[in-house]
């Protein structure tokens, strides 16, 4: 039979146990394993609905401490995993998940599916930044969409900034919509993971045109965006405006996306700016250095 996850599933509880364990008193930890143990044991789907939301009154909303050396172990149990800006009660919540039996998958998703459509607005943000350890990944593309349509940027923000699900699952159209509302209601895409992997055409389409929008209107863009930019004759001449605009930070994104592109006559407009073109090619100025220097302040 074919694993219902991707990584290893006693790994990722242990990890948030121990998290939890240094900063929840010891009756908190002994209330959550009792409930987690009963619903493992497949105790009523009301348990697990009432411990759900019992959680913050149990754990407190307290911010979830990690050192290093967690975030490491994070990333090795599951790819991208990034529990970094969690709250103690979105762990508790995820290992309540977590603990639910997922050998029939349909009773499963059933039980899921009601808790996302009840949730409140904490709730459904622990709901959505433990996609990448929920059980069966594939299965949840849907849920995962509705999530990043939703018109609160906090729940938004759950499903697209440091999480590795909509990367590893979602399609170009699914991907592609997900970038531009990050762009439009202001969230910090170096939060995104995967976006290298996942830029294409199509969404370079789409972001020239929402500049082009935004520049009709004289209003300005988030230097962020070009670094999706550079499959075309006609994105290369968006990028050739930002390169001459009187912004530095603009100007270092438009040399970074030239950089990257595959097309020669990229590299031929960044010859033109000599300054920027040995920053790259030295190493001073890339995405990580531009994205710590010039944006990470405004996180």
């Amino acid at each position: 039979m074919k694993s219902a996850t991707n990584y290893d599933l006693t790994k990722a509880i242990k990890l948030l146990h121990n998290c939890l364990s240094r900063q929840i008193s010891h009756t908190s930890l002994s209330w959550l394993e009792e409930k987690r143990n009963q619903i493992a044991q497949g105790a009523t789907q009301r348990v697990f609905y009432t411990t759900f939301s019992a959680v913050p009154r149990y754990l407190g909303k307290k911010s979830l401490t990690l050192s290093a050396e967690d975030l490491l172990a994070a990333d090795t149990i599951r790819a991208g995993w990034n529990p970094q800006h969690w709250s103690v009660d979105q762990a508790g919540r995820t290992l309540v998940v977590l603990s639910l039996p997922h050998i029939d998958v349909e009773k499963y998703l059933w039980i899921l599916e009601q808790v996302f459509t009840t949730a409140d607005v904490r709730e459904l943000i622990a709901l959505y930044q433990s996609l990448p350890l929920l059980s069966y990944p594939e299965k949840h593309c849907a849920r995962a969409a509705e999530g990043v349509r939703s018109n609160m940027t906090n729940v938004f923000n759950a499903v697209a900034l440091r999480n590795p699900y909509p990367a590893d699952y979602f399609d170009d159209l699914a991907w592609n919509q997900m970038i531009l509302k990050a762009v439009f209601v202001g969230s910090p895409l170096y939060l995104v993971q995967g976006g290298d992997r996942r830029a294409n055409p199509e969404l370079a389409k789409m972001l020239v045109d929402y500049a082009r929008e935004r520049w009709a209107a004289k209003r300005s863009v988030t230097p962020e965006l070009w670094r999706f930019v550079g499959y075309s004759e006609i994105e290369l001449q968006a990028l050739a405006r930002v390169l001459r605009a009187d912004d530095i930070v603009q100007q270092e994104a438009a040399a970074l996306a030239c950089a990257q592109s595959p097309l020669p006559q990229a590299q031929e407009l960044l010859a033109h700016y000599p300054d920027l073109q040995a920053a790259i090619h030295r190493g001073d100025l890339t995405w990580s250095s531009f994205n710590r220097d010039r944006l990470s302040a405004d996180e």
